[in-house]
């Protein structure tokens, strides 16, 4: 796996120059935390005891270890109950009780930080948080998906011990309607710099043109008496060769402190493109000087060469060709791991979702982890980059207006993003005329307006709009589109797709884009799209997420095609199979029950599928084969069933092909898809004996120990022929012994009442996973032992690399 922070601000050496005056020092801040769940009086104070509070590790998501909330009495504990009509108050945030989380850091800065200028980095609090140094408030977050630096110059006491102490809280009442989990679940690091001089916050700016053509500026703040400040710029292409080499002076006016500055314009002939197939990635290094000409700052960025553009007539365009968004849209949480922003739980999200044809992802409704964008720029994820749900106190952290939070958070998050090829659009909120209380009472046009003017100060290049029911008075009734669709760059609609030929029709002028489209109907919302004019669509929830519960016992969102432990449910090979029309496919799904549901006015219910073949003998079934071949034949035991045509003008049923009553008899149930009359795939599915041992799969082959690095393993239940059997079941534990420990333990079953931390873990679908976090520098030998009652246990011996030589 490749680690992520090079478009952090990093310590790097200048061009040459080995003095500490050149280094810029990040040093994190993960490790050595001490928690306490609850409200603590006086837990910013030094002199608090706190030798008996729990040491954890960030990233560290409090919430996720809360045992689950069943509703109470009165409250709807079941869809299907009429007389219950009081939602549960905790359905929609997962069923984990809201609180506060104490966090408390002993630190030591280093003697040779002394005279240093000295800054404390978070990546997020969740939800809102307060920031104390040796008992003083120094600063917090009132909305805790955006990231922010305090200045600790003067508090933090050199060579000697200071307390850090962070208060996360999620109790503002209705303050989200998903799960957010809650504490320090991004990464904490200590900045230092010089004093007078240096790069401020995100201070690089990297523009690209006509696909060879990069220019570079950057801002810098000059405190002491330095006017004239050089620069030296390197740029180091993808396979880390240098194209060029250049300074330029930078200079500022009394009483100007902040100057941001174009420093460089370059030609680079035949310059490797960024695109989804080829996700080519530059480096900028970028060198500050004093009037001495003393290197005093250094900073690294990288960027892809790259354009954008989106049209009416043909969509979305990269590098002059149009490509189709083949997406979803999720909340930012990671299953088992909750909250907690591990690189590795976001990298196996983004490698799998690209097997299955996933081009594009939509962070809805909020900024991700600013490594889930650097990851995306390495996988060529095209990413739809969202601040807000709804522009309302309530939605965005509840502890002070909104009004009082966008004119800090938007520079922030464009600042951090801006030179990411990855992103190609930004999106200010969702859905917001479901909720009339916008600022300006005029369903969000001014807000909007100001916004955008705001987000085009520091970046011009992309375009923004809002993910909106387009339809705010009556979408059932109502001829035209709201007000706020006629003024977003793009006219991104949540399921109303069909609007789109009668809105271009009257306004020609329209960008469309399906931000949220129904899983339920996945293949009809794609194929009734002008797929050549259109930029594309993101499914929602296609993996099942915590929150968001549709009655308990479901601890959240069940409609995805992945389940919570990402197995691939059968749905999922449907998607695949017009996402990666090129690829044949062919896959049995078994309905189970047949999905009715209603959410927010939209289809949501999904088949309930399996694709085992252990029934009740003589049960009659009803299946689907989904195919994007011609045909299909499907033969049980050596006995044709029938052949079937896909039916691919009708865009309902296109790629999906139904058989029912078919009568189950144990044996082998084979799939063949042929087009022309040639096959060109197949799946099987057979009856499986009883399991008799746990087999183990890992997925990370270059675990390093760096204190984050996660190797999830899978358990699996297998027969005597090695076969997964799906209906086994089971409580299984695991054991470790080495440098590692066990951060999550899931299954697919999103209404199991098991947590989801722990050694132990049930069988589903005949398997389960344990997460697992390297140490901090302890490189070695992890021994996984996994046992169940009846199943011979495996053992795993798991190799952890030396960090260093990892970087």
């Amino acid at each position: 796996m490749t680690r992520t922070g090079l478009g952090t601000l990093l310590a790097v050496v200048a061009f040459g120059m080995t003095t500490a005056m050149a280094q810029r020092h990040v040093q994190t801040l993960n490790d050595g935390w001490r928690f306490l769940a609850g409200d603590v009086d006086n837990g910013e104070k030094t002199g608090l005891n706190d030798s008996g509070w729990r040491e954890v590790i960030v990233p560290h998501d409090f919430q996720i270890e809360q045992p689950w909330v069943a509703p109470a009495a009165g409250e709807k504990a079941d869809n299907d109950d009429p007389a219950a009509n009081i939602k549960s108050r905790l359905s929609s945030r997962g069923f984990k009780e809201m609180g506060q989380g104490w966090y408390r850091l002993h630190l030591v800065p280093s003697d040779s930080l002394r005279g240093r200028r000295l800054l404390l980095d978070f990546g997020g609090i969740m939800y809102v948080g307060d920031v104390y140094v040796n008992g003083k408030k120094v600063g917090g977050t009132d909305y805790g998906y955006v990231g922010f630096q305090i200045d600790v110059t003067n508090e933090l006491k050199v060579g000697q011990d200071n307390v850090v102490a962070v208060c996360a809280d999620t109790r503002e009442p209705g303050n989200s309607r998903w799960y957010t989990g809650g504490g320090l679940f991004r990464d904490v690091r200590l900045v230092s710099t010089n004093r007078d001089l240096y790069f401020e916050r995100h201070p690089l700016r990297i523009t690209t043109r006509d696909n060879r053509f990069v220019t570079i500026a950057a801002e810098v703040a000059s405190r002491g008496r330095d006017k004239k400040m050089p620069v030296a710029l390197r740029i180091l292409d993808p396979q880390g060769q240098t194209v060029y080499e250049g300074r330029t002076e930078m200079r500022r006016s009394t009483p100007t402190r902040i100057v941001e500055q174009q420093l460089a314009e370059v030609e680079i002939p035949n310059a490797q493109l960024w695109d989804t197939d080829h996700p080519n990635l530059y480096t900028v290094v970028a060198t500050l000087y004093n009037e001495k000409g003393v290197a005093v700052d250094c900073v690294k960025e990288r960027f892809g060469i790259r354009t954008v553009e989106v049209t009416p007539n043909e969509g979305l365009l990269l590098n002059g060709k149009k490509v189709l968004l083949k997406g979803y849209a999720n909340h930012h949480s990671l299953g088992a791991l909750g909250a907690a922003a591990y690189p590795r739980a976001i990298e196996k999200r983004i490698q799998l979702m690209k097997q299955f044809g996933i081009n594009h992802i939509r962070t809805s409704h909020n900024p991700y982890s600013r490594e889930f964008i650097e990851l995306c720029d390495e996988n060529g994820i095209l990413v739809v980059d969202e601040l807000y749900d709804k522009w309302t106190r309530q939605h965005t952290g509840g502890r002070v207006p909104f009004e009082a939070l966008w004119q800090t958070d938007v520079p922030e998050w464009i600042k951090r993003d801006r030179n990411s090829p990855s992103v190609v659009m930004w999106s200010l909120g969702n859905e917001l005329q479901q909720d009339a209380n916008q600022p300006f009472n005029d369903f969000g046009v001014t807000m909007f307006k100001l916004m955008r003017t705001l987000i085009q100060r520091y970046d011009s290049t992309r375009l923004v709009t809002v993910a909106m029911h387009p339809r705010y008075r009556n979408w059932q009734t109502d001829s035209l589109p709201c007000d706020l669709a006629m003024v977003t760059d793009v006219q991104a609609y949540n399921y109303r797709y069909m609007y789109f030929p009668g809105d271009g029709r009257r306004f020609p002028w329209m960008r469309f884009y399906q931000s949220e489209a129904s899983v339920a109907a996945m293949g009809q919302n794609f194929f009734e799209m002008d797929l050549q004019r259109v930029m594309g669509l993101a499914y929602w929830g296609a993996i099942d997420y915590l929150g968001e519960s549709q009655g308990w016992p479901a601890k959240g969102w069940s409609q995805g095609v992945f389940d919570l432990e990402l197995n691939a449910k059968p749905k999922a090979y449907y998607m695949k199979s017009f996402f990666k029309a090129d690829e044949p496919v062919v896959h049995i799904g078994v309905i189970e029950k047949k999905g009715d549901m209603m959410w927010n006015g939209v289809q949501t219910g999904n088949d309930g599928m399996t694709d085992h073949w252990n029934r009740r003998q003589g049960q009659v079934l009803s299946l689907v084969t989904y195919t994007n071949a011609e045909e299909v034949e499907l033969v049980l035991n050596g006995r044709s069933l029938g052949k079937k045509l896909n039916d691919v003008k009708d865009a309902k049923m296109r790629n999906q092909i139904r058989w029912n009553n078919v009568k189950y008899e144990p044996g082998k149930l084979v799939a063949i898809a042929r087009t022309n009359g040639r096959e060109v795939a197949r799946h099987q599915i057979e009856t499986t004996s009883e399991a008799v041992r746990l087999n183990a799969e890992t997925d990370n082959a270059a675990w390093r120990a760096d204190g984050t690095d996660l190797q999830h393993v899978q358990v699996v239940a297998v027969d005597r022929k090695g076969r997964r059997v799906q209906t086994a079941a089971g409580e299984v534990t695991f054991t470790v012994e080495g440098p590692a420990d066990i951060v999550g333990v899931v299954n697919g079953d999103i209404n199991s009442n098991e947590m989801l931390v722990g050694s132990k873990r049930s069988l589903f679908h005949g398997t389960c996973t344990a997460i697992l976090r390297s140490k901090q520098g302890e490189q070695g030998k992890v021994t996984l032992t996994a046992s169940a009652p009846g199943m011979k246990s495996v053992r795993m011996v798991l190799p952890i690399r030396d960090d260093k030589a990892h970087p």
